[in-house]
């Protein structure tokens, strides 16, 4: 099949539209502006926030997202339906603020607060969120906060939000983890607004998606490692430095409940992953930590 090549008259409703949108385009750059105040103003939000980017869209891009959307609609055969009188309503990323955190399981707390601070100064969502991830892992836990997942053949990694401003109008926030932007600006300085041709960039691509996604679950695991060490060093440090003739419970990993001098007990811990464990000592045996690391190894 032959490129599709847009029509004068569909070229004519583009143009109409991009000028439709310069027309109003300030007050989308104070919409984006207003909508990254509000949420960076939230405490429990900008704690959990790396940094945050806001804009309204220039109008050339603008006019480039059009012209895909009319190549699309004219490929499948259907009518391009934008135009100046409905431009504002039907593209909704005018208006955009990015909020950039450190770790995906992150966003089991970001997702809650951002919804109430939203909630408190009265935006309203327009549809449920989408996640656009390609690692079947992610997908589960976007399900489990009802966020909606969705492939992408790009390997773009983002989860989408669109809202509805006080003042009607739309806003889209994008929240990604550092590795995902570093991914994302470099496709977009490549790729954007038109596809690259190049097969060697293409796959380079999906393995900087990939190495992404890896430091990503790598940056996950340390966070992990480093809060249950912090718990295993609150658990040592509270033992007291003679053990006399008592019994003192301790926390440890699972996998080290069954060694010598250590007694399973019901588990009664409210960490999950752990397990109760009573360490004995002799009467007058000092049990500071040098003896528990040696019971431990």
């Amino acid at each position: 099949m032959p490129p599709y090549h847009i029509p004068p008259k569909v070229q004519r409703q583009i143009d109409l539209a991009v000028e439709a949108y310069k027309s109003e385009m300030s007050s989308f750059a104070y919409v984006a502006k207003r909508l990254a105040e509000d949420l960076l103003s939230d405490a429990n939000l900008h704690a959990l926030i790396h940094s945050s980017k806001f804009r309204h869209k220039d109008p050339v891009h603008l006019a480039d997202k059009l012209e895909r959307k009319a190549i699309k609609a004219g490929e499948a055969r259907q009518p391009f339906t934008i135009t100046a009188r409905n431009v504002l309503e039907e593209i909704e990323d005018l208006a955009g603020v990015r909020l950039l955190h450190i770790h995906t399981q992150q966003i089991r707390e970001i997702h809650p607060v951002l919804c109430r601070v939203l909630s408190r100064h009265k935006y309203t969502f327009v549809g449920k969120p989408i996640a656009y991830t390609w690692d079947i892992e992610n997908k589960a836990l976007f399900q489990q906060l009802n966020i909606v997942p969705q492939d992408r053949e790009s390997f773009y990694t983002s989860i989408h939000y669109i809202v509805r401003a006080p003042d009607g109008s739309k806003c889209e926030i994008q929240v990604r983890t550092l590795a995902e932007e570093l991914w994302g600006e470099v496709s977009h300085s490549i790729a954007y607004p038109s596809p690259i041709e190049s097969i060697a960039c293409k796959e380079q691509l999906m393995a900087l998606a990939r190495v992404a996604s890896g430091c990503t679950r790598l940056v996950d695991s340390i966070i992990a490692s480093k809060n249950e060490f912090t718990v295993l060093t609150k658990a040592t440090e509270s033992i007291p430095p003679t053990l006399g003739n008592r019994k003192e419970v301790i926390e440890v990993p699972r996998h080290r409940a069954n060694r010598k001098g250590i007694k399973k007990i019901p588990s009664k811990s409210p960490v999950p992953g752990k397990q109760d464990i009573e360490v004995i000592g002799e009467i007058g045996l000092p049990l500071g930590k040098d003896m528990f690391a040696e019971a431990y190894e």
